[in-house]
């Protein structure tokens, strides 16, 4: 990476400080908004977990399917 001229520096520290001084502000944020989505709809019917996958013996994954009944 090529060296940065003092005027590059001078912004790139006032962007730092202002993410710096936001920070805390958008974790609260967050932290509300995650609070209210699950204090309005506390179930999310349309959930689908991920399928569960386990690695083979080959190395490679492969799902875990139900055995075939015999």
């Amino acid at each position: 990476m090529a060296k940065l001229t003092p005027d590059q520096q001078r912004k790139r520290e006032r962007v730092e400080a202002v993410i710096g001084v936001m920070a805390p502000a958008l974790t609260v944020l967050l932290a509300a908004g995650d609070r209210i989505s699950r204090i309005v709809q506390p179930e999310d019917h349309e959930y689908y977990p991920a399928r569960n996958v386990e690695a083979s013996p080959q190395g490679g994954a492969t799902d875990r399917l139900p055995a075939k009944p015999a």
